[in-house]
């Protein structure tokens, strides 16, 4: 068996290959430490299982996750992350994830998680399973502000309430300052907000950054 850990901190890479080597006999790993070089290795080598970080330099996981699974559909991939479902879940699921499980759950949560995508499942805690199904009716509920952004506008808010410049973001990105400066009016206009300062106080009080 062979899994595909993709994240940009070696000591989340190693805590998992020693778990999952404990918990599954015969299994061999291989690593990426962000968004291109883990598309890359998904995409072009053989694998039973690709566990996916959210936040990666080069690209967002969420681009990573749609370009893993328009090109291999059937590749299992299980979102693990420090973001929590309620931030990042159902836009995982909608990208192709098969399972979402945060970094601080218990080991037995995660080795059930792996054990459930492996085995063709989808893996979701019971709130995440009504979050879903409330997402997929379209009912119930008033939405937060920044559900009606894109998932490139998301990324783009977190980095301008992380403190991060348009420059800084276009140069991260691999955009220009000018494509990211509209990103930001968009923003604006859809959270029916002035200014960069209230984006910042919002993502802070919604928890979108620490």
């Amino acid at each position: 068996m062979r899994i595909l850990v993709v994240d940009d901190h070696a000591v989340v890479r190693g805590g998992l290959r020693r778990l999952l080597s404990e918990r599954f006999e015969g299994v061999t790993f291989g690593e990426a430490a962000d968004g291109p070089e883990g598309v890359a290795m998904a995409t072009n080598d053989s694998w039973e299982l690709v566990i996916l970080d959210l936040s990666l330099p080069g690209r967002s996981g969420l681009e990573a996750l749609k370009e893993i699974h328009a090109t291999r559909p059937k590749l299992p991939v299980l979102v693990m992350t420090m973001h929590s479902e309620e931030q990042y879940a159902v836009r995982a699921f909608r990208a192709g994830a098969s399972g979402y499980v945060m970094k601080g759950a218990a080991e037995e949560d995660l080795v059930a998680a792996v054990e459930k995508t492996l085995a063709g499942g989808k893996y979701v805690t019971p709130e995440l399973a009504e979050a879903l199904a409330t997402s997929v009716g379209g009912g119930g509920g008033a939405t937060l502000p920044h559900e009606a952004l894109s998932d490139r506008e998301l990324q783009v808010l977190r980095m301008l309430a992380a403190g991060k410049t348009v420059k800084d973001i276009g140069a991260e990105l691999g955009l220009s300052a000018k494509t990211i400066s509209t990103y930001r009016t968009r923003i604006l206009e859809k959270m029916r907000m002035r200014t960069t300062a209230q984006i910042v106080r919002y993502a802070l009080a919604s928890g979108l950054v620490e």
